[in-house]
């Protein structure tokens, strides 16, 4: 167990996560600017070869935060009397500020698998957490990770899922045609055609942010205070460390009216996907501007022109994703409690307050029978 900047040097951390878009650098860069209490756990084989390497960390938080309302009230006035009533310490298997993804190709592997379920459980006594969660792993790994269910007593629930959307348009205008409803393309046409009245927004692309820095923190904290879910809160340290250490990958998208930034998302490209990743938006004209459109159009155009392939954004604002023709990318979480014995409870609590409950807009996509365990 080490921290992630003590990992920083070593070979096997390095190469763990390149072929993804948020690889070493990227635990590196939220470890040292997020609130988040990061580390990485290396795995030896018998001969002490090691073969691989698994980021976790640990976090406070609030099991029904994303309840429905019938259960946080009665939980509210419990917490009166007992302030920490399911507000948990937590050690979190996976990435802080994203997905969760397996540390190379060997921990997949059954014994790498049985090594980390048992070794997770041993740090969460020894560090006092009430829970161990692999967070946010994709789809594709509910095959490899079945033995945390099978043996370890793990309960899988599906996380709030990002989308994805297949960039086969030559255009926008293309997108609107081939894609959207008649109803949802006429929407945007009336949002846009508002704009006329405005003046005019000018967007530019940036790998670095430098002396933009300030205005574009500001507009991102506006639109994290209006989150109903918050978790990982950017910094204007991780800001500066994104642009300078993964230019390759970064892109900031800025829109100005009359001088002003108004708008501001941050973006990676990465092996001909874009991830839409963080928004920031002034909200004295976001919504007479319809700036959330704004956006999602320029970046969507701006990425058909590169020739990527796929657009994939975060979890959250579900209804528009909707509309605008996205398709779910499911995640899910492996949840289990130090304590055996306390499993069966959890079996019974956590579809309770699963986080997707909250999210009516999710059972309208095509895909949401994908989010259900199998």
């Amino acid at each position: 167990m080490a921290s992630v900047a003590e990992l920083r040097d070593d070979p096997v951390w390095r190469a763990a996560f390149a072929h993804l878009v948020k690889d070493a650098r990227y635990y590196d860069i939220v470890g040292g600017t997020l609130d988040f209490a990061c580390h990485g756990l290396l795995l030896e084989d018998r001969d002490g070869q090691r073969r691989g390497v698994q980021p976790f960390f640990f976090v406070d938080q609030d099991l029904v935060a994303t309840a429905p309302g019938w259960l946080r009230a009665p939980i509210q006035a419990v917490r009166r009397i007992f302030p920490r009533c399911l507000r948990l310490k937590m050690l979190m298997v996976g990435c802080a500020a994203g997905e969760g993804h397996l540390g190379g190709a060997v921990p997949a592997e059954r014994w790498g698998l049985a090594v980390l379920r048992e070794v997770m459980v041993k740090v969460a006594r020894a560090h006092r957490a009430a829970l161990v969660v692999w967070k946010d792993f994709p789809a594709h790994y509910r095959e490899p990770l079945g033995v945390l269910e099978a043996v370890g007593g793990y309960v899988r629930i599906p996380s709030m899922p990002a989308t994805r959307l297949a960039l086969e348009y030559a255009s926008w205008d293309d997108y609107l045609a081939r894609k959207l409803s008649h109803a949802m393309r006429k929407n945007l046409r009336r949002k846009f055609k508002a704009l006329a009245k405005a003046a005019p927004l000018e967007m530019t692309v940036v790998n670095a942010l430098g002396a933009h820095t300030d205005e574009a923190l500001a507009l991102y904290l506006q639109t994290y205070a209006r989150s109903p879910l918050q978790f990982e809160k950017l910094t204007r340290d991780f800001l500066l460390r994104l642009g300078a250490e993964m230019p390759e990958r970064a892109r900031f998208f800025l829109w100005r009216q009359s001088g002003k930034l108004v708008a501001f998302s941050v973006c990676l490209v990465h092996d001909g996907v874009i991830y839409d990743e963080y928004l920031g938006l002034d909200y004295a004209v976001a919504l007479d501007l319809h700036l959330y459109f704004v956006t999602f159009r320029d970046i969507l155009s701006w990425a058909l022109a590169q020739g990527l392939k796929t657009y994939h954004s975060t979890p959250l604002n579900y209804d528009p994703k909707l509309h605008l023709g996205f398709a779910l990318a499911p995640l899910d979480l492996y949840v289990a409690h130090p304590s055996p014995a306390l499993n069966a409870l959890l079996r019974r609590i956590l579809p309770l307050i699963q986080p997707t409950r909250a999210e009516p807009a999710l059972r309208h996509f095509e895909n949401a029978h994908e989010m259900m365990p199998v």
